[in-house]
């Protein structure tokens, strides 16, 4: 019988344990042998759960038992859930994971350590939740040379946004809806300013390349500037706003941001709606392929750590899977050398400002709304480069909004 520990037992930890019981005799046929959790590393006492008498307050007792032999890290943070990981590795326990906090920031030192000792730090669950994506992303596509990746990585601003779609809810609303029904944290900065989507296209952009990526150092814009107006233009546009974390990789350096766009109906991402996310992988060979699916809950995202469990188990414990990404740092291409088109709300009437938008921005699609009719207007651009297009916006007065498109 194979030991395993959990550490942290919130809304994934718990899961984790449930799903190693719901699935109990599948895991058996695959891996020839009973998973059973031992251990569950907690501050809190569980008094009437199930696995009340496996909570252990301290990490030693899961390090100095050589029963265990893979340990769940599920705390969220970097710290102390890092410091935690790094000593299970290196007293010899393969390690899985969720937190995505902890791969972005601490991912390449916990991978060598690993492959330094023979185990396996796995990480499924720390970018499409219940999705499988990092192993089709390391093992199907293995040997393929990818060109981008494009994402909404994140369900609780996917559910905002749709909601300020389909309702013409404003920002601080959709956003109180999502914190009501558990979707959004009481301090939400993580996800509306963008900066869990950053981290996971960071990961998959080390996945990809094969070198670490600073995800501190890619641009990122959240989603607390858009509004219910944006809204109306984009459905007259025939267009959805998303954030997209996205990856374009060149010879040299890598193309990598994070920013609400306006995406078209052809866009296999305009129809991923509330808490879904959905992934495109472009590769040389196979095409565009897509990845769709629930990117959080408690047994989806568990079932993804469960399959790193699974994959080490089966014939895995003293051999270090080919995974993950080395030293040699990423570079990444200066933002404002990006192209795109955008949209851009502007205060104002039309027939006043439409010359000197033209004269800055050349030729432009106008949209206007008849309930807004000489309040404002809004105009979609041809490709810029980023850095012009701040400079000529810099001239502009009345500027409400830009979205890249």
């Amino acid at each position: 019988m194979l030991k395993v520990a959990i550490m942290g037992y919130g809304t994934i930890g718990s899961g984790v344990a449930e799903v190693l019981d719901i699935n109990r005799a599948g895991i058996r046929g695959v891996t020839g042998e009973e998973i059973e959790v031992k251990y569950i590393l907690d501050l809190r006492e569980f008094p009437g759960d199930k696995n009340e008498a496996k909570i252990v307050h301290d990490l030693g007792v899961i390090l100095e038992d050589p029963e265990v032999r893979i340990v769940v890290e599920t705390m969220g943070g970097v710290n102390p859930a890092y410091e935690f990981t790094r000593k299970c590795l290196e007293a010899g326990k393969s390690v899985v994971t969720s937190n995505k906090a902890v791969v972005a920031a601490k991912g390449t030192e916990l991978l060598q350590i690993a492959r330094d000792r023979s185990l396996n730090y796995l990480m499924e669950a720390a970018v499409g939740g219940g999705i499988p994506l990092i192993r089709p992303l390391t093992q199907s596509l293995a040997g393929e040379t990818i060109q981008e990746i494009n994402g909404i990585l994140n369900g609780t601003t996917n559910y905002i946004l749709t909601k300020m779609d389909r309702e013409g809810e404003s920002f601080e609303n959709a956003l109180r809806n999502a914190q009501e029904l558990g979707y959004a944290e009481r301090n939400p900065e993580a996800d509306v300013e963008g900066h869990d989507t950053c981290r996971k296209i960071s990961i998959l952009t080390a996945l990809a390349t094969g070198k670490e990526t600073d995800f501190e150092k890619v641009y990122t814009e959240g989603i607390t500037r858009i509004t219910e107006k944006d809204f109306l233009y984009a459905k007259k546009l025939g267009m959805q706003i998303k954030l997209i974390g996205a990856g374009r990789f060149g010879a040299e350096k890598v193309s990598l941001f994070v920013v609400p766009m306006m995406v078209p109906a052809d866009n296999p991402l305009y129809a991923v709606n509330d808490v879904y996310n959905g992934v495109l992988v472009t590769g040389k060979t196979v095409g565009r392929i897509m990845f769709y699916g629930a990117g959080a809950g408690k047994l989806p995202t568990a079932n993804a750590v469960v399959s790193d469990i699974v994959e080490i188990a089966r014939g895995n414990l003293e051999r270090n899977i080919p995974f993950g990404w080395g030293g040699e740092k990423q570079q990444l291409l200066d933002f404002g050398k990006e192209t795109f088109r955008y949209f851009i709300r502007f205060t104002g009437s039309y027939d006043e400002k439409i010359g000197q938008v033209r004269a800055g921005l050349g030729s432009v699609r106008v949209i206007t709304l008849p309930e807004l009719d000489g309040q404002e207007f809004a105009v979609l651009t041809g490709k810029l480069e980023e850095a012009k297009l701040q400079r000529v916006l810099a001239g502009f007065d009345g500027v409400l909004q830009v979205i890249r498109a």
